[in-house]
């Protein structure tokens, strides 16, 4: 007897053969089950109360005999809705290939041997094409193996984030997810963020611009040395959950934990891990071999599978440049944030990813992304102000050489910097990453730098500042970023380093020192508006009145509030100064005091013993620190090693001083008083013992607003 099978088991039995050929590379490295069948995504929104993991539905049986056909009834024809056109490139000359590598050869050498770069990876495409792919130096220096660019993965941080992004606007346009719909509406309930007091939900369009309202939390918890303290993405997600400091949709401020969270959801939505979802709708499909979110670590139970040996063997080592030369340092592990951090990608693939994105989300006749979510990463989905960089659906936005507009991401590790930006206009797409901690100059410029040697040279005097010294003297002043902690030690170490001074000069400038590193600004027509005299940047300060309150970071990444007088950072630091040469004076009172002036009351000897219990914490505090900031001149120590026991015990000498501070404040009437002339201080001596007190008192509110005194908050 013949089998029959009918046309439709035919076609299930090829679709299922395909699927397991294109998804095997994923379901090889992922714990979970391969899935049967995948349900067809809804065409219309389904309700949110309906929203859950996707189940697996059991396959009908199939008929032996076909049925039989049945007339459709006569439907008016009526025309399928029009993609959103892409807009078209500018004409412009493409490069030379030649030239092109001979100048880029020429830029990376040079900053190679200045910043001590051990290696970098490249890759630049235009018009659909690979111009240049190429690689300097080595990834590991014991067996001296050079950087190849088609097989060498470097970490590539936080350019992971424009995946999560495809991965959540294809959610949005299969209408299983709203792009301004509350976040918690997709999250299983233990990951929901609270209101913590604020009156608006969080939704995905906020985290997708950083706009969140979260605080920026990174030390001891975003990157891990031990891999057996690599947490689950829920997990981490549940125990890291920063505090809500501002209402969303007003600043941006950029967050990981946004990211990690967003990514999170749209794995809940889908129902499936989110390594297994980003291989199998973008990196298997578009090609991309030797590009992953997994990481080289050994197996264990309940995490996503690690990354496959042959790839990990072509991984590039990190390092950081001491005076002894370059070190090797220890992997870096942040799969615990895998959506906002974990990939490690080659130059050759990233240029692979460049050209699916200038093509509309299509490579080799596939189609990764819709039209209109690629029109969506080319459009600004918000800006702070018309001349602020901001963002394109997660996408950085901000301006390019020639009055042009670029997108893209940057990323860093500890060891590793990145970044990636797309120039529509110019069809033109440059990727470029280093592995060394101190070569974050050449990612940051490379790709600007290209694009103004080729298509928009740059004058060869500066031009002058449209506005002069008593107009940008109004800018004056020290701003703090938003991006950081808000309380606690952390808090009290960002409150250090993410501190901008903005000074005017005499020709109506302005310089922005941030970290050490000074940039300046010319002033433009515009109000508050300044352009970098030596790039496009641009920096745009937001006016509260008759006096700028905040600008917004020239990257986009933050904005830089204006903050005042006793928050400022030299009143702390002279009073530190100070209050440390009264705590000197004080021990040495107590040491060299001859026996007349050591006549005092019971009130008064009991003051001057807690006083000068304040001096020797206070010293102990001040030495605990030093201790610190020695060592943090080694960012491994910082983060891996945080909280620092040294930062620990210096916080808790301040933290008991601080209290005796406010014993002593309450004794002073008392030590006034005195008794009779012959018991009791000298004016003098009361005096000093005053001004003391009420200079530890200052020290221990300053050190308070500062987040000193409280190792978490």
């Amino acid at each position: 007897m013949t089998l029959r099978v009918s046309p439709a088991a035919a076609l299930a039995a090829a679709f299922i053969a395909l699927w397991s050929i294109t998804g095997s590379e994923a379901r090889a490295q992922d714990s979970s089950p391969p899935v049967a069948d995948e349900p067809t995504l809804n065409a219309a929104p389904r309700p949110y109360n309906s929203l859950r993991p996707r189940r697996v539905r059991p396959r009908p049986t199939v008929a032996a005999t076909p049925p039989k056909p049945v007339a459709a009834p006569a439907v008016a024809a009526t025309p399928a809705p029009t993609a959103p056109a892409i807009p078209a490139p500018t004409p412009h000359t493409p490069m030379s290939a030649p030239e092109l590598e001979a100048f880029v050869d020429g830029v990376v050498r040079r900053a190679m041997s200045r910043d001590h770069i051990a290696g970098v990876t490249l890759s630049v495409v235009q018009n659909g094409q690979v111009v240049l792919k190429k690689g300097y130096g080595f990834s590991n220096l014991g067996q001296r193996k050079p950087v190849d660019p088609d097989t060498t993965l470097f970490r590539i941080a936080s350019i992971s984030k424009t995946f999560t992004w495809i991965t959540l606007m294809n959610e949005i346009e299969s209408g299983h997810m709203r792009l301004d719909g509350p976040v918690n509406l997709y999250l299983p309930e233990p990951l929901q963020l609270k209101d913590q007091g604020k009156k608006t939900q969080v939704r995905l369009r906020d985290l997708m611009t950083h706009t969140g309202g979260f605080e920026d939390r990174s030390m001891g918890q975003l990157f891990e040395r031990d891999p057996s303290r690599v947490r689950t993405l829920a997990d981490y997600l549940r125990q890291e959950r920063p505090r809500r400091v501002r209402e969303p949709g007003l600043l941006p401020s950029y967050s990981n934990y946004g990211a990690a969270l967003a990514g999170a959801a749209v794995a809940n939505v889908t129902g499936k891990p989110y390594e297994q979802l980003v291989s199998e709708e973008i990196i298997l499909p578009a090609g991309m071999r030797h590009t992953t979110f997994r990481e080289a670590r050994p197996w264990r139970d309940g995490l996503p599978a690690p990354m496959n040996g042959a790839l990990a063997a072509d991984l590039s080592d990190g390092f950081s440049w001491t005076p002894m030369g370059w070190k090797t340092q220890p992997r870096e592990f942040m799969g615990q944030a895998a959506p906002a951090a974990s990939a490690s990608s080659t130059a050759g693939d990233m240029a692979r990813y460049m050209t699916l994105l200038l093509n509309g989300g299509v490579i080799d006749g596939k189609t990764i992304f819709s039209p209109k979510t690629a029109l969506a990463f080319r459009t600004p989905m918000y800006r702070p102000a018309p001349e602020a960089a901001g963002w394109n659906a997660g996408f950085q936005d901000g301006p390019m050489p020639g009055n042009r507009r670029g997108y893209g991401h940057q990323g860093a590790t500890l060891y590793f910097h990145s970044n990636m930006v797309i120039v529509p206009d110019l069809g033109l797409g440059v990727f470029v990453s280093v592995n060394t901690d101190s070569g974050a100059n050449l990612p940051a410029t490379l790709p600007a730098t290209i694009v103004e040697h080729f298509y928009a040279p740059a004058p060869a005097v500066p031009a002058d500042s449209a506005i002069t010294y008593a107009q940008a003297k109004a800018y004056e002043g020290d701003y703090l970023t938003t991006r950081r902690a808000y309380g606690g030690l952390e808090g009290f170490i960002n409150r250090i380093t993410g501190r901008a001074n903005v000074r005017a000069t005499a020709d109506g400038r302005l310089t922005v020192t941030e970290g050490g590193v000074s940039s300046l600004y010319n002033g433009t027509e515009r109000p508050g508006v300044f352009k970098a005299i030596d790039g496009p940047l641009m920096l745009v300060f937001d006016a509260n009145g008759d006096r700028p309150s905040r600008f917004y970071a020239a990257r986009g990444f933050a904005t830089y509030e204006r903050i005042g007088f006793f928050r400022s950072a030299s009143l702390l630091k002279w009073t530190a100064v100070i209050a440390g040469l009264a705590s000197i004076a004080t021990i040495l009172g107590v040491l060299f005091r001859n026996r007349r002036e050591a006549r005092q009351t019971p009130v008064q000897a009991r003051a001057a013993q807690m006083q000068t219990m304040q001096a020797v914490l206070w010293l102990i505090s001040a030495g605990c620190m030093g201790v610190f900031s020695a060592k943090a001149a080694d960012q491994t120590v910082v983060f891996f090693g945080w909280p620092s026991g040294w930062l620990l015990s210096g916080s808790a000498c301040a933290l008991v001083a601080a209290a005796l501070s406010i014993l002593t404040l309450g004794a002073l009437p008392m030590v006034w008083r005195g008794g009779r002339r012959v018991d009791s201080w000298s004016s003098g001596r009361k005096l000093a013992f005053t001004f003391t007190a009420l200079l530890f008192v200052l020290l221990s509110v300053l050190l308070g607003l500062w987040g000193y005194l409280l190792p978490k908050s």
